[in-house]
């Protein structure tokens, strides 16, 4: 099957990247097509009821396909930026249908209708130049990369189109360490900063300093180089914006703060609740924590506690007023969310980086009583299938 060449005609954009075509009643997911365009595809793989397939050739193009604006993603090229040959606004429009589809599929909820769905623009809405931090691999005789699409192979061009001009300089002309990950950090001073890691290898700084600056509505954090932080440098200030308004807290409440790494909503959340409010904020990363207690001293109503959101929960002894919630790829699943119900929590404010993960946890909610009140969802990470969506929820009364 493998290599095998077919003429396919790509249907809807599915999670993931891909469009859905069908070829003898198969359904073919069809990376680098555009919903409405004939293409011939490469066969690369699949199981069971479906292929997988990539684009070798475009017979009739979509309306919206354009030159690639990275020049070295597609097909034999990395796997960095796999909507860069749809029209910035268009690609919007596709990852907005794919949320729809995924909470009607997965969490039984309708947003909006699939045609009329569209991911928010983030900052300036530029779809190159915006990201902030990058790590690049390794090869063997040292030389820096960009994986290709599910490869161990590396693409040593690093003329991404989403990094600035001169984030890289100098980086491909370096011999690294073989096999290791290049943390390389453009922060809120305009400071490069680049550290070597990998398992089991001693982490060394070799440009800047291990800590990187960044800044969030007047605060000021130093978070590691190798640390989670918002790769798009105008998503955390509009996050924390957000989360301010949808948790709807006030003078006195108590917030949770789930998944809070270096705790830029439990700032936000603070403020809000005032000193005679409490915020707990939770992560598993100690790098993260650190980060949290540094920034967030001066305020004496924030703790925070590193560990799993699951055992934070479960030895809670009070309800909080708000939660929320910016959990990994995976979503925050059912053995969070039947704590969070159980315990009464009235409101949720739920952020997910994955379609599928937020549809399902979406769904996990709304099976616990739960009603969405608002839903946005934006293209924090252009040029890419990637999206960031964000909802509010309101407990019903007598949801269970």
């Amino acid at each position: 099957m493998s290599d095998e060449v077919l003429t396919l005609t790509a249907t809807a954009a599915a999670n993931g990247g891909s469009c859905v075509a069908r070829h003898e009643g198969r359904v073919v997911f069809v990376r680098y097509a555009l919903p409405g365009e004939t293409v011939r595809a490469r066969l690369v793989g699949g199981k069971g009821s479906y292929w997988n397939a990539e684009v070798v050739e475009v017979l009739e193009p979509a309306p919206d396909r354009v030159d690639s604006l990275c020049p070295i993603a597609g097909v034999d090229g990395a796997g960095c930026c796999d909507l860069a040959f749809a029209e910035p606004s268009a690609a919007r429009r596709i990852k907005g249908a794919v949320v729809a589809n995924q909470l009607s599929r997965l969490g039984n909820y309708h947003w909006v209708d699939e045609s009329e769905a569209t991911a928010e623009p983030v900052g300036d809405g530029d779809a190159t130049g915006w990201r902030t931090r990058v790590r690049l691999a390794t090869s063997g005789d040292g030389r820096a990369g960009f994986h290709r699409y599910h490869s161990a192979e590396l693409v040593h061009r690093l003329d991404c189109a989403q990094l600035p001009a001169g984030m890289l300089d100098g980086v491909s002309e370096t011999q690294w360490p073989a096999e290791a990950a290049v943390h390389v950090v453009v922060d809120d001073d305009g400071k490069r900063h680049t550290v070597v890691a990998g398992r089991g290898r001693k982490t060394t700084v070799t440009e800047g300093d291990y800590e990187t600056v960044q800044r969030v509505a007047g605060r000021t954090w130093r978070v590691p180089a190798t640390a989670f932080w918002q790769a798009h440098r105008d998503a955390p200030a509009l996050y924390s914006e957000l989360v301010s308004r949808w948790a709807n807290v006030e003078p006195g409440m108590s917030a949770w703060d789930l998944y809070g790494g270096a705790g830029v909503f439990a700032a936000a959340l603070a403020q809000a609740v005032g000193p005679e409010g409490s915020v707990l904020t939770v992560d598993t990363s100690r790098g993260a924590s650190r980060a949290a207690r540094s920034a967030l001293a001066d305020l004496g109503n924030v703790s925070v506690v590193t560990d799993s959101v699951r055992r934070a929960l479960a030895g809670q002894r009070e309800r909080a007023d708000v939660a929320v919630l910016d959990p990994p790829r995976t979503g925050a699943g059912r053995d969070v969310i039947d704590l969070l119900a159980a315990a009464e929590v009235p409101r949720i404010v739920h952020i997910g980086c994955e379609a599928a993960s937020f549809a399902r946890d979406v769904g996990l909610y709304r099976g616990h009583g739960y009603e969405v009140e608002q839903l946005t969802v934006y293209d924090s990470f252009p040029l890419t299938h990637h999206v960031e969506c964000v909802a509010a929820l309101r407990r019903a009364p007598g949801g269970r």
